[in-house]
């Protein structure tokens, strides 16, 4: 597995969400992270079926535009009662025609719950799979996951995309009403990210 020798990353995402989550985890690392924008980087069409393939689509752009290691991030939520949907889909779920609505795209995995009758708890887990990649091509993968439910209706306001109506297993709090500080410490996302930094930062 290749080491992070270097002190600049970027982040290949456009999502200040995911932007703030990934800074802050990296902070111990004093490395220096900039975004894909910064660098004047349109995001790239996402291709795959799966969240590694579409993290490495995302990653390799990035590192191939900056010239610097890029990590992406590819993730969703699956619901166990919609056969894993919106999944790898999750972000195509709240397109609309004026930019991403996931309150909408909340809105329409309940109500697909509802018209199937899928019994309490409504079984979920969050997925993020993290790619390093760098100029020269070469790339590390790494999966997280986080169980939980979907709970309607929606709570809170601290988190994004999904947040407000995933309620973490033995928690009281959905995502969306935690503090980020201990959404972080247990999410999906900082599942993927321990791998990462026992694999190439440690």
């Amino acid at each position: 597995m290749r080491r992070f020798d270097g002190d600049k990353l970027v982040i290949a995402s456009h999502n200040a969400g995911k932007l703030r989550e990934i800074a802050e985890l990296l902070t111990p690392f004093g490395v220096t992270v900039s975004s894909a924008a910064d660098h004047g980087l349109d995001e790239p069409e996402e291709t795959e079926s799966t969240f590694a393939g579409n993290a490495r689509i995302k990653a390799h752009f990035a590192a191939k535009g900056s010239g610097l290691p890029a990590l992406s991030d590819d993730s969703g939520i699956s619901v166990e009662a919609l056969d894993g949907a919106p999944g790898v889909y999750t972000a195509d779920w709240a397109e609309t025609e004026t930019g991403r609505d996931f309150t909408l795209a909340m809105t329409k995995v309940w109500n697909l719950l509802e018209e199937k009758g899928a019994p309490a708890p409504r079984k979920a887990a969050f997925n993020c799979t993290l790619c390093l990649a760098w100029p020269d091509g070469h790339d590390e993968i790494f999966e997280g996951r986080v169980a939980g439910q979907v709970v309607w209706p929606m709570r809170g306001e601290r988190g994004f995309g999904f947040d407000p109506v995933f309620l973490p297993a033995g928690e009281s709090e959905t995502f969306g009403e935690m503090d980020p500080a201990k959404k972080n410490a247990m999410s999906h996302r900082n599942d993927a990210f321990v791998k990462l930094v026992k694999g190439c930062f440690a």
